[in-house]
């Protein structure tokens, strides 16, 4: 098998054109095409080009947020590690996640529920817009759609995308369900590195 001899700087340039070869006369939404072979880019799971489900204007709604300067909530550090804050901060966001926080962990322990639920009812007191980049825990999903339903909470939107089996698909149903702007990797599949994928192709779409 031929090795291509490729410099660093076009790397992901050709990544991104044998994506568009494989995926051959498939038809990509154009509002969504950057942000789908950007997961396909960071995963090569193909299965990307059809779980993905986006509300209406959703794209629109958190590139406008991230450029008036609302923060990223993430339910993991492999999430907000993998998210280029350069352009976050540059208008004034931040990049946070609570799962680590000593207040949250002494919470989580005295309450018998996980970090990832404290940490989202945590991030609904920020005095900013928040967007929600969720890759692995559906306990965080749970949170924001009592936290919706409760008045306690109203965020930009929630890019829903936890990976796993327990609670996984129901969770992201129930987001959907909410009606709030989203962005979700329906079924099983999905994981902080695509959470990560996510922010980092809206980011990356914005016009200056």
């Amino acid at each position: 098998m031929k090795i291509e001899n490729i410099a660093p700087m076009e790397i992901e340039k050709r990544s991104m054109e044998i994506i568009g070869e494989i995926l051959g006369d498939k038809k990509l939404d154009t509002r969504y095409e950057d942000i789908i072979k950007r997961c396909i880019h960071t995963s090569a799971d193909f299965d990307y080009a059809d779980n993905l489900y986006f509300t209406e204007d959703v794209e629109k709604i958190i590139r406008k947020a991230i450029s008036e300067g609302a923060h990223i909530v993430t339910d993991t550090k492999m999430a907000q590690s993998g998210i280029n804050k350069k352009t976050i901060h540059e208008f004034g966001g931040e990049v946070l996640c609570f799962i680590g926080d000593e207040d949250v962990s002494k919470e989580a322990e005295e309450r018998g529920v996980t970090r990832s639920l404290v940490s989202m009812e945590k991030a609904a007191k920020l005095d900013k817009p928040v967007i929600f980049a969720i890759g692995n825990a559906p306990t965080a999903l749970l949170s924001i759609e009592s936290l919706v339903k409760s008045g306690k909470l109203n965020p930009v939107a929630v890019i829903a995308v936890p990976v796993g089996f327990v609670n996984v698909v129901e969770s992201k149903e129930r987001i959907i369900d909410l009606g709030i702007p989203a962005i979700v990797a329906k079924g099983r599949k999905g994981g902080s590195n695509i959470a990560a994928a996510i922010v980092n192709a809206l980011q990356y779409g914005i016009k200056r």
